[in-house]
């Protein structure tokens, strides 16, 4: 049976949930996505990913800035849909609009629920050296992520995984997860599980502060600090090139059988020593310029060792 869906989300994460949605058959009667937002050096406003999907497959598109005034419950009301998808949407449902769909609101989770639940799951994920992840499909309550789980496909998270890497992954992995997940429901046959009270834990929103790198951490510690932040926002240590200290973002690294004081080149390479064992800096970006290789980097800026990161 096909079925009725608000779908709700906003960045590219949602985009191929919500075109394995339509690619099925269902009756995509709305998109709900926060509205757009100025980027780019004109400051132009830029509908999200999800926005523009919705609008090239013919879907009418919702921005409110709150879903918690009576009028907002009534046009969710209107829609007559039978379930909401949310994914990423980034907005807050409150009661009032999660008791509206008969079938209910699902939301696709970037996590083994219940751990890391909240805003980013991917990164702490892969910053904390987990060896895997996944995607859940769950039946959305009033706390955050808190809700019972339907469905879970697992992905292994390799030791020189980028956050950018598992995000494309579990994004394909998750959009065939909940047509999955919305079959099995059309039937009446998508059972739900309550989450277990072990083992939670929460993805706080990145900060600048998650974002330099401490050298007095031990070496993988560094090495998952940068592969959890990278592409975005990037790790970064202060080093001075130059011009005195300036922020070097760095995207990639591998575990180097090196030793030195914490912080400190040890070659002519970028290899840099953290408390134990080191790092060699593969991939690095200057503030204003792209992303490059170390080797095509060096070949413009020489970091000669005895360099301080900072």
């Amino acid at each position: 049976m096909m079925l009725r869906v608000v779908f709700m989300g906003t960045p590219d994460f949602a985009v191929p949930t919500l075109s394995e949605i339509v690619g099925q058959g269902h009756e995509v009667v709305a998109a709900y996505t926060r509205a757009p937002a100025a980027a780019g050096r004109g400051m132009a406003l830029k509908p999200s990913p999800v926005q523009a999907a919705a609008e090239r497959f013919g879907i009418p598109v919702f921005t409110p800035a709150s879903l918690k005034s009576e009028e907002a419950t009534e046009t969710f009301r209107s829609l007559q849909a039978d379930v909401a998808v949310v994914v990423a949407y980034g907005m807050i449902l409150p009661e009032g609009i999660l008791a509206v769909p008969p079938l209910g609101c699902l939301n696709l989770h970037a996590s083994l629920l219940p751990r890391w639940r909240g805003a980013a799951p991917i990164q702490r994920a892969v910053m904390a050296g987990d060896s895997e992840t996944g995607v859940a499909v769950m039946r959305m309550e009033k706390g955050l992520d808190t809700g019972p789980v339907g469905m879970v496909e697992r992905l292994a998270i390799g030791p020189d995984a980028t956050a950018g890497d598992i995000h494309d992954r579990l994004a394909q992995l998750g959009a065939d997860l909940m047509v999955r997940a919305l079959a099995a429901l059309s039937r009446g046959g998508l059972a739900f599980t309550p989450q277990p009270q072990d083992g939670v834990t929460y993805a706080a929103k990145i900060l600048n502060a998650d974002s330099r790198i401490d050298w007095a951490r031990p070496a993988q510690a560094v090495h998952d600090q940068v592969r959890g932040l990278s592409p975005f926002p990037g790790a970064y240590a202060l080093v001075d090139l130059g011009r005195g200290p300036e922020r070097l973002k760095i995207l990639k690294t591998r575990l180097a059988e090196a030793s030195g004081p914490a912080g400190e080149a040890i070659d002519d390479g970028l290899t840099v020593a953290c408390q134990q064992g080191a790092v060699q800096v593969l991939q690095v970006q200057r503030a204003g310029s792209r992303a490059m290789s170390a080797a095509e980097f060096l070949r413009g800026v020489p970091v000669r060792a005895g360099a301080r990161f900072g």
